[in-house]
């Protein structure tokens, strides 16, 4: 199951390539205030697309990374949201997620087989913090389409300001979203 392949549905920072290569390879991102050990992967992704999200991106709590505000996904509020899809191994996927919840990458994680496991439109929390909470957006050619949010949306906390430097890499991504090449199927948000 680890190696096979996912859709990784990408928003905010994230959506920059060199951003993403960190949680790959490690690295500090530009700007930021940690630096992360990589996944156990950290091959490239083997391709990447745009994707517009029915959902409206939202920036809350404090970032250990860039200070300021998170950006999260809420797919019950009317959107559209840029992103990018990357084409990942489930290997890759959980060891970004688990970077992304302030955990080390490790073998055997059930968030490799989560996307496998779930129908479309489903969610599933596997802790209560920010980026806890996979979406399993679509099936593109029986491949999972997948992104990982908060359990609340964007109505049930307050918002706070994100900083620049986070600003400038989400500029970035959205940049680079613009250049892409769109998925066969456009990512579908849950009921």
């Amino acid at each position: 199951m680890s190696q096979a392949l996912v859709w990784y549905v990408s928003y905010g920072s994230n959506m920059a390539r060199d951003r993403l290569a960190c949680y790959l390879q490690g690295g500090r991102p530009p700007g930021a205030h940690v630096s992360y050990p990589g996944a156990r992967d950290g091959t490239p992704p083997r391709a990447e697309a745009c994707v517009e999200l029915p959902g409206t991106i939202y920036f809350a709590g404090s970032s250990k990374v860039w200070g300021g505000g998170m950006a999260f996904y809420d797919h019950h509020v009317p959107g559209p949201t840029p992103a990018k899809a990357y084409l990942i191994t489930a290997e890759q996927f959980a060891d970004i997620a688990a970077q992304e919840m302030n955990r080390p990458p490790e073998a055997d994680s059930p968030l490799e087989s989560l996307a496998f496991d779930l129908p479309v439109g489903a969610s599933h929390s596997v802790g209560p913090g920010g980026y806890e909470t996979l979406i399993v957006l679509d099936d593109v050619d029986g491949v999972p389409s997948v992104t990982f949010t908060a359990p609340h949306g964007s109505a049930d906390i307050e918002h706070t300001q994100p900083t620049e430097p986070y600003l400038a890499m989400l500029r970035t991504g959205t940049a680079e979203v613009r250049d892409a090449a769109e998925l066969p199927r456009r990512a579908a948000a849950p009921a």
